[in-house]
Order: C-alpha cells, then sequence, then structure tokens
C-alpha cells in the first residue's frame, strides 16, 4: 500500500438515539479506491458526509494528508469533490454556465474551451446551452458529473453515482474513476450497482453490519 493520503480513525456515528456505526475506519493512499456497501439506512450517505466534512462524527478523526480535515479546511475543500444525491444543477443555468459558476465560486477560472470539452465526452454536446431544468434526470446527473471533471480534485467522494444512468453512462462513470484512479487520485464510492473497474480493485468497507 503507498503511503497514507486519507484515513478515517474509529469513527462513530449516531442518528438521534439510534448507533448506526462505531470503531469505523480505513487509510487510502494514492491511486486507491474504496467501494462502501451496507443496506438501505445503514449509515453509507452519513459516512461519507462525515468524510467530507459536512456532518461531524460521534467519535473519531478523518484526516487527509495526516492532518484532521477540520484543521486544513481550506486546503481539503480545494482537493476533494463530492457527488452526492442531489446534483447540486442550478435549474436557470445552462450545463456550460453551471459548470463556469462552480468554478468560480471554488476560487478555479474554467475557460469555454475545457467546459466544452467535459461536456462532450459526458454526452452532453447537443445540450450544453440549453437550461438545466428542460433536462432529463439523466442528464442532469451527467452536468453533474462533468463538473466532477472539472474540478481538479485529487479525491472523489460519490454517493450513488450510477443512480438514473443508462448502460452507455454507467460505463462512462465507470471510465472515468477508473482513470482518475489509476493516475494517482483517490476515489471513494458507493453504489447498489455491480461497478465494473477493469484493473482496479477497490479496497471494500461495510457500513452497519
Amino acid at each position: 500500500m503507498m503511503p497514507s493520503m486519507f484515513s478515517a480513525n474509529e469513527l462513530v456515528c449516531e442518528r438521534g438515539e439510534r448507533l448506526l456505526f462505531r470503531n469505523l475506519g480505513f487509510e487510502l493512499g494514492r491511486g486507491e479506491a474504496l467501494l462502501v456497501g451496507g443496506g438501505n439506512g445503514r449509515g453509507k450517505t452519513s459516512l461519507l458526509r462525515i468524510l467530507c466534512g459536512l456532518s461531524a462524527p460521534a467519535a473519531g478523526t478523518v484526516r487527509w494528508r495526516g492532518e484532521p480535515i477540520g484543521r486544513t479546511r481550506e486546503r481539503y475543500a480545494r482537493e476533494m469533490a463530492y457527488l452526492g444525491h442531489a446534483n447540486g444543477i442550478k435549474d436557470d443555468l445552462s450545463p456550460m454556465e453551471n459548470l463556469r459558476i462552480a468554478a468560480a465560486l471554488n476560487g478555479r477560472a474554467l475557460d469555454v474551451a475545457a467546459a466544452t470539452a467535459a461536456l462532450e465526452r459526458i454526452g452532453l454536446s447537443r445540450c450544453m446551452d440549453l437550461p438545466a431544468r428542460v433536462l432529463s434526470f439523466g442528464q442532469r446527473r451527467r452536468v453533474a458529473l462533468a463538473g466532477l471533471m472539472t474540478a481538479g480534485a485529487l479525491l472523489w467522494i460519490l454517493d450513488e453515482p450510477l443512480t438514473g444512468l443508462d448502460v452507455e453512462g454507467v460505463a462512462l462513470v465507470e471510465r472515468m474513476i477508473r482513470d482518475h484512479v489509476m493516475a494517482g487520485g483517490l476515489a471513494i464510492m458507493t453504489t447498489h450497482q455491480p461497478m465494473s473497474l477493469d484493473g482496479l480493485t477497490p479496497q471494500t468497507l461495510s457500513v452497519g453490519t
């Protein structure tokens, strides 16, 4: 295993009076992926939100580059990209505008050529200038995935990234994840669907069992 870039140690998550999981941990180095499993309501999304810094664990620590993410929040936010159940797409903006404004809000410049290339790769060349509200759920998911491609993040945290995609879209996302990790990135993901990542064997972690 390569030196740890991202780790979780003895995480505990509670929802109200209910304990979702405890003593949960893992380590990931560059070029590694983690596939999180577990039944519905077991705490997979809660875990990802803790790993992103959107929620605090009841106990335990999440570290990025050896530092607790709360102490390196700015750098961590630049180097991590999260794709949750909600696509985070603005209805009144086109896919092109969504990508460029999201980049600007994160302090990055994204020119038209780079945004166009991402949208074409993700299969949205015919609707990149349409308002997002007229797009199907699968197309909106693809806009969010294009945003992931242009984020420049080293760590991808993906909650059910295959949801709403057709067979072609699923294969595209699988290639995206594989290429990102094989190039030295890190990926953590949940999925209810089988995932084919040729040449890549993710670590596995079961939550709430």
